[in-house]
């Protein structure tokens, strides 16, 4: 972060932390468990979709032993509709059969060991070790990196970077939190196609009305 956008960026994370329109995924989940299924279904899918086939794909497997019972071919049945669905009929069964043999059927809080799973990336580890036991980390997905980009939070250049941008500016106490705030202002406002700016709370800050400011270019 540079000097030039330091204040402007902690008054940006201010104004989150006391107007961001929800702290809570809108996937839905019971248990640890059920929010790894939803998370590895979420990748390029949205969660309404997700929403839509994972009533009926946990009412049928609905913890890490019946699932890892299940074929792939079982799983594809059930979320035929989300996009990928051959893979991650494979890596549900997979990620089931790993949590029983290696994690005694508990889904791990450990990043390191949460990305052993498969199906599971650094963005998913992220995720459900934020919300399931809000771990001081921030899951970097498009929105996330959209919006930290276009706030000039960061210029990272890949998702890891932003991550890293990302958690050098907002407290540990905030960053289970700071994930929701941005994947919804991105997802409802700054959308990637025509942004809300009238509708954008903190507007005035964004570095498009700073003179001579390369973001204001992107």
């Amino acid at each position: 972060m540079t000097r030039k956008y330091s204040r402007r960026n902690r008054e940006i994370i201010d104004w989150f932390r006391q107007n961001a329109i929800s702290e809570k995924s809108e996937l839905h989940y019971g248990s640890p468990f059920e929010l790894i299924v939803a998370v590895i279904l979420s990748a390029q899918c949205t969660d309404k979709r997700v929403n839509m086939v994972t009533p009926a794909l946990l009412a049928a497997y609905p913890d890490p032993q019946t699932m890892s019972k299940a074929t792939a071919e079982d799983i594809y049945r059930y979320i035929k509709s989300v996009s990928y669905p051959n893979s991650k009929a494979d890596h549900l069964v997979k990620m089931s059969s790993m949590l029983i043999s290696d994690f005694g059927g508990r889904v791990p809080d450990s990043i390191e060991d949460l990305m052993k799973l498969p199906g599971v990336g650094r963005k998913t580890a992220n995720v459900v070790a934020s919300i399931c036991y809000n771990s001081p980390v921030i899951a970097v997905d498009t929105h996330v990196f959209r919006v930290a980009h276009r706030m000039g939070l960061s210029q990272g250049k890949t998702p890891f970077d932003v991550e890293q941008d990302l958690e050098a500016q907002i407290p540990e106490e905030d960053r289970a939190r700071a994930h929701h705030w941005l994947i919804l202002h991105g997802r409802y406002v700054c959308k990637a196609t025509k942004p809300d700016c009238e509708g954008c709370g903190v507007a005035h800050l964004c570095p498009k009305i700073l003179e001579g400011s390369k973001l204001s270019r992107k």
